[in-house]
C-alpha cells in the first residue's frame, strides 16, 4: 500500500467532514477511503487532534486567504471585485463551510477559527464596498447583511440556492456599491 503526504490525509478529513460532519473524520474511515494503512496517518500525525487542528488551518485559508489572495490579484474596479468574489463561492465545497459551523458549536477552537474568518471575510467585504465611495458605516452595515445572508443560505442545507444567490448578488451590486 502506498504511503501518502500530509495534505492527502488533510484533504481527505476535510472531504470526510463536508460529507460526514465530525463523526466521519476518523482515522479507520479515512485510511479506508485512502486504500492505505493506518500507519501511514501516524507517520504525518501523532493523532486525531493533530489532523483536526491541520484541517482547521488549511480551511482558513482556502475558503478565507486564498479566495480574497484571488479576487484581490485580478485588481479591478469594486464591481468586477464584487462579481469575482460571488463567482469564486462556485469553486468552493459550501458544504465543508456548514459542517464547519457545526463541529464549531461544540468546540471552542473551531469557534474562535469561524469568528477570525467571519471578521476578516466581512472586513474584506466592507473595504470593497468603501473602495466605490460608501461610508464606513453604511459599508460595514451592507457586508454584514450579505455576508450572514450568505451564512444562513449555507445553512439551510438547499442544495440549489447558490445560482439565486449569485443572481440575487448581481442583481443587487449596484445598490451595495452606490452612495447615498
Amino acid at each position: 500500500m502506498e504511503r501518502l503526504d500530509r495534505q492527502s490525509w488533510v484533504d481527505a478529513g476535510l472531504a470526510a467532514l463536508a460529507q460526514g460532519g465530525l463523526a466521519a473524520v476518523r482515522v479507520e474511515l479515512l485510511a479506508k477511503r485512502l486504500s492505505v494503512t493506518k500507519g501511514s496517518f501516524y507517520w504525518h500525525f501523532p493523532g486525531r487532534e493533530a489532523l483536526l487542528a491541520a484541517m482547521l488551518e488549511v480551511w482558513e485559508q482556502r475558503q478565507t486567504g486564498a479566495v480574497i489572495a484571488a479576487v484581490e490579484a485580478a485588481g479591478g474596479p469594486p464591481e468586477e471585485r464584487l462579481a469575482r468574489l460571488s463567482a469564486a463561492l462556485s469553486g468552493l465545497d459550501l458544504r465543508l463551510e456548514a459542517a464547519m459551523r457545526g463541529w464549531g458549536a461544540a468546540d471552542a477552537q473551531v469557534r474562535a477559527a469561524l469568528g477570525r474568518a467571519d471578521a476578516r471575510r466581512c472586513a474584506y467585504l466592507q473595504g470593497l464596498i468603501e473602495s466605490a465611495g460608501v461610508p464606513p458605516e453604511p459599508a460595514r452595515a451592507r457586508a454584514r447583511l450579505v455576508y450572514f445572508a450568505l451564512i444562513g443560505e449555507i445553512a439551510s442545507g438547499a442544495e440549489d440556492w447558490l445560482a439565486p444567490h449569485q443572481a440575487a448578488m448581481a442583481l443587487n451590486a449596484p445598490m451595495l456599491l452606490r452612495w447615498p
